[in-house]
């Protein structure tokens, strides 16, 4: 079960590089944290976080500039947009709607939530997606 914890360190280093791309913190060929810098804030073995930032190589999030680490690709942020957006419909809409489903929930009452979290959004109560 190691494997589990690793696995779930890594994917937290994934996480948190991914999060800083899609805000902004970490724009096209900004560099990133390293791995031994990142392992030592959150006590994880430097190859877990490895792992992490390879995933991110793979799929042309990040690239690696000898000798000075770990750099952002141009175009990263649109790719993790996409990629994000996808897994949202895939996963979270999908059991959203389900739950809506097992609840009778209509779809006006759903709009009408939605439409009415924006607004909060907008009108600055912090409460809004």
């Amino acid at each position: 079960s190691t494997h589990c914890i690793s696995s779930a360190a890594s994917d937290v280093y994934k996480r948190q590089l991914e999060d800083g791309i899609l805000s902004g913190a970490y724009r096209d060929g900004d560099p990133v944290p390293s791995t031994n810098q990142f392992a030592r804030l959150y006590a994880i073995n430097p190859a877990t976080a490895a792992r992490g930032v390879n995933e991110l190589v793979e799929a042309g999030i990040l690239y690696k500039k000898r000798g000075l680490g770990m750099y952002v690709c141009e175009g990263a942020r649109e790719k993790l947009l996409e990629a994000r957006r996808k897994q949202f419909e895939r996963e979270t809409l999908k059991t959203f709607l389900q739950e809506a489903g097992r609840l009778n929930i209509s779809r006006e009452t759903l709009v009408q939530w939605i439409e009415d979290y924006r607004e909060e959004d907008i009108n600055g109560d912090g409460t809004g997606a």
